[in-house]
């Protein structure tokens, strides 16, 4: 399963390597694979959170999200909508801002001789708007999940009184928008109402599509509910898996795992200027290597049920993105290094996994029949 799931990775990756050596000689090759494995230390845990939408839809929209999908992620996130921030923040059309990638200044400088700004100093002063529009969508989704009732817990002291706190309707809305008043107040004046402009529509982004969801997936789960015979004893005491859904509640489903990739994929287009400012560099190694080896992942714990082995690894990730949340509003006053961003969803997946195969091995104990008294 192992070679069928990512052996298509790999021979992009392999592709992706010979053609940034054919563009850029050996340095390029480096540079690209560099690229390739921040990319997949930045969004591993958008692979496990990706898991998890994904195990809720159906056959047709998880192959939509194979091929489509990938080619919005690929050539989307990691090559178009840079040249879109551009575009839309430095007022510049949608030719001039290609040019301008294309045609860094020499020797890597911010500027040009006439002093116009680059490329990546105009993806950098659209920060700002970014980590405010992807911190808060990020934010809900850490929320929603840690003040939900119906699910597991793994750090109980924490995670049980914030399920309580759960129980005020809308308390999500109310944290998040404190969060964004904090952080917007910290701003200077002349940027606090872009922050609160931007991190307004990330919310509203993720309240809207998460609504419509919510809202098919109730209409199936009723459809379903007709078919089906209440007196059924074989449904009682069984613990509920996932249900795949189709249509218009899977498509919004498509477009929440988009906008996840979305939020998460600025963060390693920024970090991939400290490296190069190359944008055909940063598409192979971002896009070719880091985006298909992270579908590859998505996919492998999905079909190798990961999720159910280590059952805290959905909350580990929710940390993570709370921590990664937390990271881009914090970034609006503090610059903080990408390694600090990696280790962080590292270290709150690996713990995960820690607790879970402990969990495991505690209730494979219990569960062992005693040996009798006095029998070798």
């Amino acid at each position: 399963m192992i070679l069928r799931v990512f052996g298509l990775s790999g021979v992009v990756t392999v592709a992706a390597l010979v053609a940034a050596f054919l563009y850029g000689g050996w340095e390029g090759a480096v540079v690209c694979l560099i690229l390739g494995i921040l990319e997949i230390s930045l969004s591993f845990d958008n692979a496990v959170i990706n898991a998890t939408v994904l195990e809720r839809m159906s056959v047709f929209w998880q192959r939509m999200f194979l091929t489509v999908g990938v080619l919005i992620a690929v050539f989307g996130m990691r090559v178009l909508f840079p040249l879109v921030i551009v575009w839309a923040t430095a007022g510049l059309n949608p030719k001039e801002a290609l040019d301008l990638a294309l045609n860094p200044p020499p020797d890597g400088a911010e500027t040009f001789a006439d002093g116009s700004p680059s490329y990546e100093t105009l993806l950098t002063d659209a920060h700002p708007q970014i980590a405010a529009l992807g911190g808060m969508f990020l934010l809900m989704l850490f929320l929603n999940f840690v003040f939900s009732q119906d699910r597991l817990h793994w750090m109980r002291h924490v995670e049980r009184p914030l399920a309580r706190m759960g129980l005020l309707p809308n308390i999500s809305v109310m944290v998040a928008l404190a969060a964004l008043l904090t952080t917007a107040s910290l701003m200077p004046s002349d940027q606090r109402a872009t922050v609160l402009i931007a991190g307004i529509v990330g919310l509203l982004l993720y309240l809207v599509i998460n609504g419509l969801t919510s809202l098919f997936e109730s209409g199936d789960a009723l459809d379903d509910a007709d078919d089906e015979n209440p007196a059924d004893p074989t449904a009682a005491g069984r613990r509920p898996k996932p249900v795949q859904v189709a249509g218009k509640a899977a498509f919004f489903l498509f477009l929440y795992l988009e906008m996840l990739d979305a939020s998460f994929s600025f963060d390693g287009v920024i970090g991939a200027f400290a490296i190069t400012s190359d944008p055909i560099l940063i598409a192979l190694g971002l896009g070719f290597i880091g985006a298909m080896f992270v579908r590859s992942i998505t996919i492998y714990l999905v079909r190798a049920g990961t999720l159910s082995e280590y059952r805290y690894l959905e909350n580990g990730a929710h940390w993570a993105i709370g921590a990664l949340a937390t990271i881009l509003l914090v970034s609006l006053h503090v610059e903080v290094s990408e390694l600090v961003t990696g280790l962080v969803g590292v270290c709150f997946i690996g713990a995960a996994v820690i607790s879970s195969i402990r969990a495991n091995r505690t209730e494979a104990r219990s569960a062992a029949p005693a040996t009798p008294a006095g029998r070798a």
